[in-house]
């Protein structure tokens, strides 16, 4: 078992409701080796990356603030969910902490649970990618390597070419550093770049990776047809899929409780339809959704607790993913 706050998961109770009144705080259970599948819930609090790649600190405290918005959420589940605790980076070794979530992450696919992954700065992604590749290697290692399908919902491509270190700008860059290094496909798709928040050199860099991508303002509702399209065409390229959502894709009215807002954003609703469209291939048995993270959430501008409830709503949502199509 994992350290667990139980801190953390209080929220109102309606006991005259009985079963049908529940919360998820009343349900979630600490994470253990002989934990029935299902979800499990892992922070990464850091923003280490996000000082190195100067943005606004914070974002260390918001896995925690996440929690507690997703504590008072109503229960609508069949399969459990289960925490399996808090890695902090707060000595500044970002690539410790890394290499620490990575380790636990394997561990908690090795059970066959779905994780999500609660950051922090998107350094995140690097750890949830270390924490994949190992899982995959392990069950594969007389096999083919199977291709990864990274989604991104980001303003910002994250391939920044890091000068010695990494940082939240750059762990797409090292994940496409990592297979190049060992001969695999890198198969990515950013969705909802900001032109005026990436330079020439990191869509030149984009392209050079064969990296699928598509500017906020191509994501409008009137173009969800080819979007939808395109995103199925890419899942049926891929094996399995790892989904990082950075929160400063959506509009900063929607979710000012970030690192970098957005000038202008992609609006929730079109976020959550191509979720559904990764979930049902999940459920469909078309392509597995491996793990999802959540990144920078930044509780020290956050208004109303306004996108902490975002990205709880966002949880609920991909946890719906090992439920039964039919309770989608």
């Amino acid at each position: 078992m994992y350290d667990f706050d139980p801190s953390v998961w209080q929220g109102r109770v309606d006991p005259e409701d009985g079963q049908l009144g529940l919360r998820w705080h009343q349900q979630v259970q600490p994470w253990h080796e002989q934990a029935a599948a299902g979800v499990c819930l892992l922070r990464f609090a850091t923003d280490e990356g996000v000082r190195r790649n100067q943005g606004r600190p914070g974002a260390i405290e918001g896995p925690g603030k996440v929690l507690k918005a997703l504590a008072n959420q109503a229960w609508h589940r069949q399969t459990p969910v289960w925490d399996a605790g808090e890695v902090r980076c707060a000595d500044g070794n970002l690539e410790a902490s890394q290499e620490q979530v990575g380790a636990r992450l394997h561990r908690v696919l090795q059970q066959g649970q779905l994780p999500l992954l609660i950051g922090g700065g998107h350094e995140i992604a690097w750890a949830s990618y270390q924490g994949l590749y190992r899982y995959l290697a392990e069950q594969n290692r007389n096999k083919s390597f199977p291709t990864i399908g990274i989604i991104n919902f980001d303003a910002h491509f994250d391939l920044r070419v890091g000068q010695g270190q990494g940082s939240s700008g750059t762990p797409f860059w090292q994940i496409a550093e990592h297979c190049q290094s060992l001969g695999h496909p890198f198969r990515y798709a950013c969705l909802g770049v900001n032109p005026g928040a990436n330079t020439q050199a990191l869509f030149q860099r984009a392209e050079e990776l064969g990296v699928w991508y598509r500017l906020d303002s191509q994501m409008n509702s009137w173009q969800l047809t080819d979007i939808r399209a395109q995103l199925a065409s890419f899942i049926s390229q891929c094996d399995g899929i790892y989904l990082s959502i950075d929160l400063d894709v959506l509009p900063a009215a929607t979710a000012p409780g970030v690192s970098a807002p957005a000038g202008r954003g992609v609006a929730l609703e079109l976020i959550e339809v191509l979720i559904a469209d990764i979930v049902e291939a999940h459920q469909q048995g078309i392509c597995p959704l491996w793990l999802a993270d959540i990144a920078e959430y930044n509780p020290s501008f956050d208004l109303d607790g306004r996108t902490a409830k975002v990205a709880a709503r966002l949880l609920t949502q991909l946890a719906t993913a090992t439920e039964q199509p039919a309770d989608y």
